[in-house]
């Protein structure tokens, strides 16, 4: 249960609203990918888990009916079911540059942004393996891919640089921290797989 200032929310709720509004099987899964990374940073830094959880499960709360009002309609949404000003900030910082004027400041929305597009690089890398899992993916594969340009056209690579320089980590320290939040919730999101050595 994440809660502040009187609210109060739990995984099951924010994960209702989610499903509320994005029926999509594969929006969906990115917010749950979304999800294990905030909460495995969150951990790592001694943070709230449950509410950079639910923050990441409803990042892209709009999408899917409003693309052309990403983040403000979020926004809009988050404030009619009374989350806080801060955490509906956070949301929308993901989009910073795009779609949305609340730059990244606090670690929180450092981290959204950063990972936000690298989980679906990652995600469409252990598509591509033999085990079609994220439990046996290294950093090195993903950087592999990462240099080839066509491959997951769609995730914008200079976001996500601009992330890592963000936290101050090195891009392949930031990949692999993300591979090991994806690992937490590798049979939610599909990428169980058979990793080498079970088939």
């Amino acid at each position: 249960m994440a809660q502040q200032d009187g609210f109060r929310i739990d995984r099951a709720e924010a994960l209702a609203l989610l499903e509320r509004y994005n029926e999509s099987p594969r929006l969906r899964t990115h917010a749950l990918c979304v999800e294990a990374t905030m909460r495995a940073f969150a951990r790592e830094a001694g943070e709230d888990v449950e509410k950079w959880g639910a923050i990441g499960l409803v990042h892209d709360l709009d999408y899917e009916r409003w693309p052309e009002e990403h983040c403000t309609r979020s926004a809009a949404l988050l404030a009619e079911a009374g989350w806080p000003a801060d955490w509906i900030r956070a949301v929308a910082s993901h989009g910073w540059g795009l779609c949305s004027d609340a730059e990244p400041v606090l670690h929180m929305e450092k981290v959204l942004y950063a990972t936000d597009e690298l989980t679906g690089l990652i995600y469409a890398t252990a598509l591509m393996r033999p085990s079609r899992s994220v439990l046996d993916l290294e950093p090195s594969s993903v950087l592999k891919k990462w240099k080839d340009k066509r491959f997951a056209a769609g995730v914008d690579r200079d976001l996500i640089e601009k992330g890592a320089a963000m936290l101050g980590i090195p891009l392949e320290a930031l990949i692999a921290r993300t591979i090991a939040a994806m690992r937490e919730a590798a049979g939610p999101i599909g990428l169980a797989g058979t990793p080498a050595g079970e088939a």
